[in-house]
């Protein structure tokens, strides 16, 4: 069995077991069946189309998947973003609750020594799938980011809770004009997202994904500090629909963006991976070894790694919802079990949402 599907009133998830990737999620809202979640272009193509020795975690890239390291794996050996990401898991339980579905599954590999489990849980009516990730035991330290990602056929406006910067790193991801292009400056930094630096000069607006612009960067965030969940809201155009991210800053610090449109040249990307947005709420460096080492966000005050030996856990949340107008919300707040979005023409939208379950208290 290489997939599972379990669903709520409203709301199901297949989770792709060779490799822990979330295949596809899908929630009925307003009349309509909205997919938030992206799904590579090479998914099906038989092996002998693909290049030699990719990792598993690319043969199968879709939707959301656990990086544990995130990035390089170069302190104990493994595929990028280690095996969470690229090797089998096992389902423990999967039932139905009294208010919806729940279900756990165990990385068959350990992580540094440690066992690796996912939760994955869905509420009637609820338009978010609410994901807990543990680590029992285990010695050192290890980073980790979730690795959803959406799709947008004609671009859209992003929205994000409190950050106090964005920085690129020192290199972009396609330096070489043959391979591939990007648009931000590296190294670059900025506090105000609406004018980050880019490589000829001038500024642009992290908050505009241009469908026409091919490109591949990658930008972190940092989370301020503001008391509440931390969130990304991406108002797709063309979809005509709201995907929302959560996270507990506390947790998960740091929201690094990756912009994937046509911005790779050679296989499997070949140019065809358009309209990609990476939105991976981590604790960690680029790599395992600058995680647990010195680096630039450790000196900015922010955690880059969990330690490992007892219990380790943290949570996110996924959704979307109908949305018109093509704008974000201004501001995302949890409140007595509604997540509460107040919109630019000054009105509120309120959908169904387990304010506990990100325990930003």
């Amino acid at each position: 069995m290489d997939q599972i599907t379990f669903a709520a009133k409203g709301i199901s998830v297949t989770l792709d077991l060779a490799v822990g990737h979330i295949a596809e999620l899908r929630i009925e809202a307003g009349g309509r069946t909205l997919k938030p979640l992206h799904r590579a272009p090479w998914l099906g193509e038989p092996a002998d189309r693909l290049p030699p020795n990719l990792p598993d975690g690319v043969v199968r890239l879709s939707g959301d998947f656990l990086c544990a390291p995130f990035s390089r794996s170069d302190v104990e050996e493994a595929p990028l973003h280690g095996w969470p990401a690229n090797s089998g898991w096992d389902v423990m339980d999967s039932t139905a609750t009294a208010d919806g579905w729940r279900a756990r599954f165990r990385l068959r590999r350990t992580v540094m020594g440690a066992v690796v489990e996912k939760t994955l849980t869905l509420r009637d009516h609820h338009p978010f799938l609410y994901q807990e990730h543990a680590f029992f035991g285990g010695a050192g330290a290890i980073s980790v980011a979730h690795h959803a990602m959406t799709v947008m056929r004609e671009g859209g406006r992003l929205a994000f809770s409190p950050k106090r910067l964005a920085a690129t790193p020192a290199d972009p991801l396609e330096p070489d004009p043959a391979r591939g292009r990007y648009l931000l400056a590296y190294p670059g930094r900025s506090a105000d997202l609406s004018r980050f630096p880019i490589a000829e000069g001038g500024t642009t607006d992290l908050r505009d994904y241009r469908a026409e612009q091919h490109r591949e960067d990658f930008v972190t965030l940092v989370e301020a500090d503001h008391g509440g969940p931390g969130w990304t809201a991406v108002a797709r155009k063309a979809e005509a629909d709201l995907v929302l991210v959560l996270k507990n800053p506390a947790e998960l610090p740091v929201t690094m963006l990756w912009i994937s449109n046509g911005g790779r040249d050679y296989a499997p990307w070949s140019g065809r991976h358009l309209g990609v947005l990476g939105i991976e709420d981590g604790r960690t460096a680029i790599g395992h070894a600058a995680s647990i080492g010195d680096n630039w966000l450790k000196k900015e005050g922010v955690a880059t790694a969990f330690d490992l030996g007892g219990h380790v856990a943290f949570r996110q949340v996924i959704g979307a919802c109908p949305l018109a107008g093509g704008e974000p919300p201004e501001d995302v707040a949890s409140e007595s079990g509604r997540l509460r979005l107040a919109l630019p023409d000054g009105s509120e939208h309120a959908i169904p949402f387990d304010s506990d379950f990100l325990r930003t208290d």
